[in-house]
């Protein structure tokens, strides 16, 4: 039994190339100072700092507008100049952003600085995403993927569990650690992973099985679409669910932290070996839709009567395996439908998708928790993400 799990492991991350594993390991520094993000509502809330529910709510949709103009540009200069130096820039200039908005105490410096720090730090991620294409092969590029993942959601879970233990000291070390985090990332990067020549293609075959323009692709255009109604709806887990575990269910900064490293962890151990399974078994959008509906269902939870630790933690539990059965899978059906010259364009309409969500999700959840209460949000969360789960369905029905 033992050697049959350890047999499956070793099968589930074969294959993949060497500089796949070296952007995980860069992602996985990076990744591993993720401290600021999931702390900031309690953060600005906080008595020192003294700014309401609703404030909190609108400087992370201040981020999301930030990463929505930040993906676009980042997406746009990958297609110019490549993935490589726009990954590096990216990193050096977050890790400097994350600093100073840690010294910033305004509320309109906060703001401001917020933005920046999102534009620069989404810039990053169709970079990033193209690379990963860039390095792997058809058969693996899931797993390539999930990898990555992996690697992001590690470095969440340590970036998490030690961030509430940093949080109950001093906040601004949350700052400090993610700001040094994005330096070193870049400082590996430089050392261990060379440049790509990069010279964008002067022609696009006639013939291409894909259309040459996401801005055309309307079956991409929908799902886009699709995706960033969840979006808004996941994005909960990282602002407005912290605040409810701290208002509502009275838990500590430590315990919350542990919660939201419980989902690294989980998906650390199980998504390799499970994405390797299922790989090319089903339809994508089959994976996709399964997932998003188990999305729903956690958030649903959150209304049983009586929630409390169990409930917190079985919706935990919930949340991360649809998000494992659905992330990764997203990411496959826009590369499939990319070509070399493009796919710069698809990478960031699919990260301006997401982007969009941290603006709409975040900055909406927060006005209706704090108007009317959190059991409304969760009814209409988990409402949104059924609704998404439908949607997925006709879309994968249409193909």
């Amino acid at each position: 039994m033992l050697q049959t799990t350890a047999k499956t492991y070793r099968n589930a991350y074969s294959g993949l190339s060497k500089e796949t594993w070296l952007l995980s390991l860069i992602m996985l520094i990076n990744r591993s100072g993720t401290m600021v993000v999931p702390f900031m509502t309690l953060y600005l809330t906080d008595p020192k700092m003294g700014y309401s529910v609703g404030q909190a709510g609108i400087v992370f949709g201040l981020f999301g507008a930030g990463a929505f103009c930040g993906a676009w540009l980042g997406g746009r200069l990958t297609d110019k100049i490549g993935f490589y130096p726009v990954q590096l820039f990216t990193l050096v200039v977050g890790g400097i952003l994350f600093m100073i908005l840690g010294q910033m105490k305004t509320y309109p410096l906060i703001c401001t600085f917020t933005f920046l720090l999102s534009f620069v730090n989404e810039a990053f991620r169709p970079a990033n995403s193209t690379a990963i294409a860039f390095y792997s092969k058809e058969d693996n590029r899931t797993r390539s993927y999930a990898l990555n993942r992996l690697a992001i959601n590690l470095g969440w879970a340590v970036g998490s569990g030690l961030g509430g233990f940093l949080a109950d000291i001093n906040y601004e070390l949350l700052f400090w650690v993610d700001g040094f985090t994005n330096i070193g990332a870049a400082l590996l990067m430089w050392l261990i992973l060379k440049p790509v020549n990069f010279r964008p293609p002067a022609k696009v075959k006639i013939d291409a099985p894909v259309v040459q323009s996401a801005y055309k692709d309307k079956a991409f255009l929908v799902f886009a679409f699709i995706t960033m109604l969840f979006a808004c709806c996941f994005f909960q887990l990282f602002n407005n669910l912290p605040l409810y575990f701290e208002k509502n269910l009275h838990f500590s900064k430590p315990f919350i932290g542990i919660l939201m490293a419980t989902n690294g962890v989980i998906i650390a151990l199980v998504e390799m070996v499970l994405i390797f399974k299922l790989e090319g078994k089903r339809n994508i959008l089959q994976y996709i839709t399964l997932g998003v509906f188990m999305v729903g269902i956690s958030f649903l939870m959150l209304n049983l009567p009586g929630a409390s630790v169990a409930v917190a933690i079985s919706m935990i539990v919930m949340v991360t395996f649809g998000e494992i059965l659905s992330m990764p899978f997203m990411n496959s059906y826009w590369i499939t439908r990319t070509q070399l010259s493009n796919r710069g364009q698809y990478a960031a309409l699919y990260t301006m998708a997401w982007s969009a969500a941290q603006t709409l999700g975040p900055m909406g959840g927060a006005q209706i928790a704090e108007h009317a209460g959190f059991t409304v949000l969760w009814w209409l969360v988990g409402g949104v993400c059924i609704f998404t789960t439908f949607a997925f369905w006709r879309l994968y029905r249409a193909e």
